[in-house]
């Protein structure tokens, strides 16, 4: 089980800390969000996840992935190639780019048009060839039907390059990611999606290529304080289909918000881990190698601290498995 540093809720100073004290209670990875806004202003942070990196590359020594990065609009993928190989020299290897396509609410920025999904895949595609070419240390040129490189080198390289763990929900986009991942991203305990991944991959049930996935959790000294907590920061995550995709602003992720009621939060909340230990156990049945959990609210330290004692012993001994 991994940890998962969600700026969009944490300062700087917050998520650093939480890296360190996720390394000391056992977690054996972190994620970490990739935005330029928040998913609404209740959650009220966004900083540069670079920037992050680089600072908790110097508190622990935990495998870092974004989750994720849209190398493809707001930032050129020539770019996001010299970020990624930094903080892979940095973590002394230990950073992976995790990858998609991307959601309007932080690609909108520069005034570009929203592609179609099936065309931010194509951009993907492209963007991860780049990176990956830019990775060697030779100089690139291209000029493809997105992109143009221009006798571009990087020379602060890692030994080898970052994996590229590809998010993927729907059929076409996990085939995408079995072709051209080195990983699977995902945020829902999907059997099929898994398997389907690991199927096009080739891999089968030999996890040649790892599956991760993301989920959260609200401790809070109560269940109702929980729900109170996980309903006033994040109501977006009731929200159904692609409008997490299409929606452009913390504005209109607020309205639509309002359409949701507190029943539909899922998410584990407050004190007892019964409720986190049955939400790993059923990423773990549909067959993901790695979850990372966020903290949602202030008691971070408190969820950090219950998953040390009471749910990462559990998870992990032999019967767990």
């Amino acid at each position: 089980m991994g940890y998962f540093l969600s700026t969009e809720e944490f300062t700087p100073a917050e998520l650093v800390e939480q890296a360190r004290l996720a390394a000391e209670a056992g977690f054996t990875s972190l994620f970490v969000s990739d935005h330029y806004h928040p998913w609404n202003d209740e959650q009220g942070q966004s900083p540069f996840v670079w920037s992050i990196i680089g600072a908790v590359s110097q508190v622990c020594d935990l495998p870092i992935t974004t989750a994720v990065t849209c190398p493809t609009v707001r930032i050129h993928p020539a770019i996001i190639a010299q970020a990624a190989a930094t903080s892979a020299v940095l973590t002394n290897g230990r950073f992976h780019l995790g990858v998609g396509s991307g959601e309007a609410l932080n690609e909108h920025i520069l005034g570009d048009a929203w592609p179609a999904a099936e065309v931010r895949l194509q951009m993907l595609e492209e963007a991860i060839e780049i990176m990956r070419e830019l990775w060697t240390g030779k100089v690139v040129n291209h000029d493809g039907r997105f992109y143009t490189v221009d006798h571009a080198r990087l020379y602060t390289i890692p030994d080898t390059p970052p994996d590229v763990y590809v998010s993927a929900f729907g059929p076409k986009a996990i085939d995408l990611a079995a072709d051209i991942g080195d990983g699977f991203i995902s945020t829902k305990p999907d059997a099929d999606a898994v398997r389907r991944f690991r199927e096009a991959a080739g891999t089968g049930n030999t996890h040649g290529k790892p599956t991760l996935a993301a989920t959260k959790g609200c401790w809070a000294p109560s269940v109702d304080e929980g729900l109170d907590i996980a309903y006033r920061l994040w109501p977006n995550e009731g929200l159904p289909g692609e409008l997490a995709q299409v929606l452009p602003t913390p504005e209109h992720f607020e309205q639509a918000s309002t359409l949701v009621t507190p029943d539909r939060m899922k998410m584990p909340r407050g004190p007892d881990p019964e409720p986190y230990l049955e939400l790993a156990t059923q990423y773990a049945e549909a067959g993901f190698d790695v979850l990372h959990v966020a903290a949602v609210g202030p008691h971070y330290k408190q969820l950090i601290d219950m998953y040390a004692t009471e749910v990462l012993p559990r998870f992990h001994a032999p019967e767990a498995q």
